[in-house]
């Protein structure tokens, strides 16, 4: 180790989550890892460079377990959108896309996360009809540009949403059913092929590493859920897959398998440490059991489950039940955003509305542990990241105590939960090396991102003419049979009303 890769913090408060305070420490980083935490002014080798940290409170990179780079371009494009009517809409939303595009969308993405405090995040990306080589190279390459950590999973599937959900295609007029033959699947084959040769290359940055993500079960045959879990274990990499998001998914399930999701995935013995569930919005106490039983982890988005509609995931029973939980925002195209301080206050609130009883609401401390621990622990980086500790590589978020979110500092977990939303963010450290510095962010040229975010808007918006106006047809179709499913009975209940005469 060469002096010139050592630096120390020094000045600021670290946040303690336990312990709801923020005492003064000083970290000494060696190359990209905490080597040391050390009472204020300590000494530290001769020729050390100093961070000053003066009035800052220091908390550990907030860890997305849950979003979709390949989204970045389609922010805001939707209003009244269930989850079904979202998938619906991706041929839209994200068609048309050129390896520039998907370069891009990532790179959006990872900006917006490092300015809001966020150092590493699973993404789940899109490359229809299969995954290639050229698309996740594009999408790993954005992340290392930025700076930022990732863990990229291609999402697969061979079958289309509309053979997916039950009874929905012979819903559709001739016409329309001619026309969504072209959302088919390519054979799983291909896509396995090409997830074989990305993985056996590598990721083109050391800040980027891959895993796998059979999209939805019921997108997928059993012979793709079984080989992507083969690949899983053939290159000691994660698996992730939606699960039970949404009540139709729930139900849907049952139908299928004639047992629930999680439990045809149990079946299928695809579950363990390795395995991430996205949503998990209408799983049961069983179901969590499961989840539990194997060392498994849950990626709680709750700013999604409600913007789409989903409902309100039981984060508690998950919790007493054993399950590993991360916080998760979902991509753009989902909730507009990717605040992870947001999703952390959303984890919150969500369970103050679940019931009256203040007793089985998440603590900040929970809340904060999910969005830093948890989602490390889901990544499979838990020995790496969400802790400022020795040994932990060296993100860290430096939050502004002059900031009127912080005045006063009465409680610094409590504040970083609830009060908390980015804007004190003033710099972010990944691996030892400042991403962004007094609000900007040291590798984008924010100017440029810009211009070449508008020119993608423009071109993508002509090109997909066509797509937009078959979306609009199609959503008068599954936007009335889908709340069908969703009014059959279920054996839980997760939505916020329970319907007033």
């Amino acid at each position: 180790m060469t002096i010139a890769n050592r630096q120390v913090v020094r000045g600021g408060r670290i946040l303690d989550i336990a312990g709801h305070g923020a005492e003064p420490r000083d970290i000494l980083i060696e190359g990209d890892e905490i080597a040391a935490l050390l009472a204020p002014g300590a000494a530290v080798p001769a020729g050390t460079t100093v961070v000053d940290a003066t009035n800052r409170l220091l908390h550990p990179g907030l860890v997305n377990s849950h979003t979709h780079g390949h989204g970045g371009l389609a922010r805001g494009m939707g209003d009244r959108w269930t989850l079904e009517l979202l998938l619906a809409a991706s041929p839209w939303i994200t068609g048309n896309r050129t390896l520039a595009d998907k370069y891009l969308s990532t790179k959006l993405g990872a900006v917006e996360m490092v300015l809001k405090g966020c150092t590493a995040c699973y993404d789940l990306t899109v490359d229809f009809p299969v995954p290639t080589v050229d698309g996740l190279d594009a999408a790993a390459r954005a992340y290392g540009d930025v700076g930022m950590r990732a863990v990229l999973a291609p999402m697969v599937a061979d079958r289309s949403f509309f053979d997916a959900i039950p009874g929905l295609l012979d819903a559709l007029p001739e016409t329309l059913r001619r026309r969504v033959a072209a959302f088919a699947m390519a054979p799983r084959e291909a896509s396995m092929e090409n997830m074989r040769t990305v993985f056996r290359n590598g990721a083109p940055s050391d800040l980027v590493r891959f895993a796998v993500a059979p999209t939805i079960p019921l997108h997928c045959s059993d012979e793709l859920i079984l080989g992507c879990a083969a690949l899983a274990r053939e290159f000691g990499i994660g698996l992730h897959s939606h699960v039970a998001e949404s009540k139709i998914q729930a139900v849907s399930g049952i139908d299928a398998y004639g047992k629930t999701l999680t439990a045809h995935l149990d079946a299928l013995g695809v579950l363990g440490p390795h395995f991430t569930v996205a949503h998990g919005v209408w799983l049961d106490h069983d179901d969590m059991r499961r989840l539990g039983d194997h060392g498994a982890s849950v990626a709680h988005n709750p700013g999604s489950n409600m913007r789409l509609g989903s409902g309100l995931a039981d984060m508690r029973a998950m919790l007493d039940r054993k399950v590993n939980v991360g916080l998760g925002t979902d991509g753009v195209q989902c909730s507009d955003n990717l605040n992870m301080f947001e999703a952390m206050r959303l984890a919150s609130m969500v369970s103050h509305v679940r019931t009256a009883d203040q007793e089985t609401w998440l603590t900040t401390a929970e809340a904060a542990q999910a969005a830093t621990v948890g989602s490390a622990r889901a990544l499979g980086l838990g020995d790496r990241i969400g802790r400022l500790a020795p040994g932990f590589k060296a993100d860290i978020v430096f939050l502004d105590l002059g900031h009127i979110n912080w005045l006063p500092l009465n409680d610094a977990t409590n504040q970083l939960v609830h009060c908390e939303d980015g804007n004190a963010v003033d710099s972010v450290m990944i691996g030892g090396r400042m991403i962004v510095e007094h609000r900007r962010v040291a590798t984008v040229d924010m100017s440029g991102l810009q211009r070449e975010a508008e020119a993608a808007r423009e071109r993508l918006a002509r090109l997909n003419v066509e797509a937009k106006a078959l979306f609009e047809q199609l959503a008068v179709f599954v936007g009335s049979f889908c709340p069908g499913l969703a009014a059959r009975p279920y054996r839980v209940d997760r939505y916020g009303a329970r319907g007033e005469g």
